[in-house]
């Protein structure tokens, strides 16, 4: 830091004067001790995150006597046959495939719901607007297993429960609000003059939604559709109450936690990791693979 000598005045000491260049290396100073210090934070926090993972994954190659003996030492050897064991021994295949059925039609109807509530609620003026719009936000503060026990007898009286009718149309009423909120922010983001012009040219309110306003908000349909997908492909307090007595369309989340269970008993330990990892390696990839496209559309609906 440099300084210069004010003047002298008659009784007073000479006092510092910091100038440009001494504020602008303290600035850079403080920058990189912030900057190294997020780095470091960051840096431990990924592998808190990371390392649970890969030890699933190298642990699904292991046996029984590996995976207590050392854990912490890769696999002797590649154990495929752990992974073929859990997806049909185990029944961890069927359940694989009720769950992409299940989360697939809960995302589809979550996102043609929401994105539609939230186009009107964004671009439209009508009275009750607001309450509507605030009724959507309140479901994010209330808890999933508040409502379990009344959930249970409204899927019940309805004739649904067991049934994936019943599950899917709860996934689609809990990723609502989440969905209409953060996609009400989007569409607020788009220009009017688009929309104008589409209007001018004869499209109709179904029209200009479909064919125009909905495919200018696809970098936020791709976010908040990874973000449903991976609540709805990671949640069992749902399909616990809600498909309890059918094993048959039970999803991967239930049948892990059965296969935890008899693990205890035979002992089964490198299939219950093989089946851990075949659950979480498709949302890994998914993730990695349109990274981009999640980052696009979160920044995109902040900018106006």
């Amino acid at each position: 830091m440099t300084t210069t000598p004010q003047q002298k005045t008659p009784g007073k000491p000479a006092t510092p004067v910091r100038t440009a260049s001494g504020r602008q290396g303290a600035a850079r100073s403080d920058s990189r001790i912030f900057g190294g210090v997020s780095n470091t934070v960051l840096a431990i926090w990924a592998i808190i995150v990371i390392a649970p993972i890969i030890w699933v994954f190298l642990s699904s190659f292991k046996n029984t006597e590996e995976i207590f003996n050392s854990p912490w030492t890769l696999p002797g050897s590649l154990r495929f046959d752990n992974w073929a064991r859990a997806w049909s021994k185990a029944h961890v295949g069927r359940y694989f495939l009720n769950s992409v059925l299940v989360v697939s039609l809960s995302t589809f109807g979550t996102m043609l719901l929401g994105s539609m509530a939230a186009y009107v609620l964004a671009r439209y003026k009508f009275i009750g607007n607001r309450p509507i719009y605030y009724m959507f936000v309140s479901g994010l503060a209330f808890p999933v297993f508040l409502a379990l026990v009344p959930l249970f007898f409204v899927v019940k009286n309805l004739g649904l429960l067991n049934t994936y009718q019943g599950l899917i149309l709860v996934y689609i009423a809990y990723s609502l609000p989440f969905t209409v909120f953060f996609m009400h922010s989007f569409f607020k983001t788009l220009p009017n003059a688009v929309a104008e012009a589409a209007m001018i040219d004869g499209a109709g309110h179904a029209k200009l939604f479909f064919r125009v306003m909905l495919p200018m908000a696809k970098p936020g349909l791709v976010s908040i559709g990874i973000f449903n997908i991976l609540g709805q492909w990671a949640q069992y307090l749902l399909p616990v109450v809600l498909l309890s007595s059918a094993k048959d369309k039970w999803v991967l989340t239930q049948g892990i936690a059965d296969i935890s269970v008899n693990a205890g008993y035979e002992a089964d330990w490198s299939g219950l990791f093989a089946a851990l990892s075949i659950a979480i390696l498709p949302m890994i990839l998914m993730y990695a693979l349109l990274q981009r496209q999640i980052q696009a559309g979160l920044t995109a609906g902040a900018v106006k």
